[in-house]
């Protein structure tokens, strides 16, 4: 307990109200997970609350259910009215999950747990409270939630928690879509996210999130694979680490575009240029208002997880390949990792090795020494030099000359000296 909750509780309770940590807090406690945001839940009324802590920095937001915030702690007051004997059980008994409705008293330690939340903890099991129809009804984002947290504890549904969502899913419809969002993210969080989008699919609800991804289920994924496209981009995506999850999303959707790209050729299926069909996901990433950097960021590791690097790559292809990042806004750190990950999640193929993770980063790294052109910010030439060498005006002509001095810096990079710069910009002249 911080020394901030410490203090708020212990006064409270001083003060005769009863008070528990309720929620997440109790559930990762038991789950022996660190936790966020620790949730007060108190019998004193908003009045009481701001009586107690006159003293305090003290604000109260929300109209339907109005809480305090205590020197940037959050305090609810319970649901139960002036009937002590409801508390904390009638609040409990609104909350999602069985395993989100426990209490805890932080000085006797003692766990109120009205629906064996405790219970579907060791075994596993994802509960809505009470009914599950009414939980979903009243919060549709809890079914996404629900396979979250199916995730998290790697479990599996109790039935008529499952039979809910199955029936419930076409609630997603009107829900707002940057909370999906957000479930998605924190889902990347987990140890494997694989199994939130296979609980995902088996509910029925990936087709309203990423029907990009959820029409791969059955797709085979050709000569090169043993496993289905699906299973592939779930295996990218665990392979990925989780302190990057916007990169890891990506892997769980890298190959979605093979469905638009599937051609039947010799019996066999081919998906040349599958890096291309990005409008599917892309359609999806905008439905759940992700932001523009991160649609962004997720489109360009798409469109450039083929590029080949191998130790036969010569400095000349290394050097295109950094450009092609570099005009992409991606780190070569970026692509090494969704190279490695999409080989791992290859089961027809073994992964790369140590050692042939650190040729190719050499080979990079040798291309990257910073005297080397990769843009055209970085020749040793200004737009305004070449205008009046050429006796031109700033236009868009300038843009395609300094786009084709890079093109011949990118093949020898001598050539990115000025006087040498110059004198290609005259010859382009004398071409025309």
């Amino acid at each position: 307990m911080t020394e901030k909750t410490d203090f708020i509780v212990k006064r409270l309770q001083d003060n005769g109200f009863q008070t528990y940590w309720v929620g997440g807090a109790v559930r990762d406690m038991l789950l022996h997970r660190p936790s966020g945001d620790i949730d007060i839940l108190t019998r004193a009324s908003i009045p009481d609350i701001q009586a107690v802590f006159s003293d305090q920095k003290v604000r109260v937001v929300g109209k339907s259910f109005p809480l305090c915030i205590i020197n940037g702690i959050e305090v609810s007051s319970g649901r139960a009215g002036a009937d002590a004997a409801g508390f904390p059980e009638s609040d409990l008994a609104r909350r999602d999950f069985t395993f989100n409705a426990m209490a805890l008293d932080p000085v006797s330690k003692k766990i109120i747990d009205p629906f064996n939340g405790q219970k579907d903890i060791r075994d596993r099991i994802i509960r809505f409270t009470q009914d599950p129809l009414k939980r979903i009804a009243e919060d549709p984002v809890r079914m996404v939630r629900a396979c979250r947290f199916l995730a998290l504890m790697e479990g599996s549904f109790s039935l008529p928690t499952l039979e809910a969502l199955q029936v419930s899913k076409d609630l997603l419809r009107g829900t707002a879509k940057e909370r999906i969002g957000r479930e998605i993210l924190k889902a990347m969080a987990l140890e494997k996210p694989s199994l939130f989008f296979r609980s995902l699919q088996t509910t029925g609800l990936l087709s309203y999130i990423f029907p990009s991804l959820d029409r791969c289920l059955d797709l085979d994924g050709g000569p090169h694979h043993r496993e289905t496209v699906f299973d592939h981009c779930l295996l990218v995506g665990d392979a990925l680490p989780a302190r990057f999850p916007v990169l890891r999303l990506a892997g769980f959707l890298h190959d979605a575009g093979k469905f638009d790209a599937a051609v039947l050729e010799d019996g066999a299926l081919s998906f040349i240029g599958h890096e291309n069909h990005t409008q599917a996901v892309l359609k999806d990433l905008m439905d759940l208002r992700f932001s523009v950097q991160d649609r962004e960021y997720i489109m360009a590791l798409i469109k450039t997880h083929m590029r080949p690097l191998t130790d036969a790559t010569t400095p000349k292809a290394v050097r295109r390949l950094l450009a092609l990042l570099d005009g992409h806004g991606l780190s070569h750190r970026d692509f090494m990792r969704m190279r490695i990950a999409d080989k791992k999640g290859n089961l027809a193929k073994r992964p790369y090795t140590l050692s042939e993770i650190r040729i190719r980063l050499k080979r990079l790294l040798a291309e990257m020494d910073g005297s080397k052109a990769l843009n055209v910010n970085s020749l040793d030439i200004s737009g305004h030099e070449i205008a009046g060498l050429l006796n031109i005006p700033p236009s868009p002509e300038i843009g395609r000359i300094k786009a084709l001095l890079l093109e011949r810096v990118l093949d020898d990079p001598r050539l990115n000296r000025n006087e040498e710069l110059k004198k290609l910009c005259l010859s382009f002249q004398i071409k025309k």
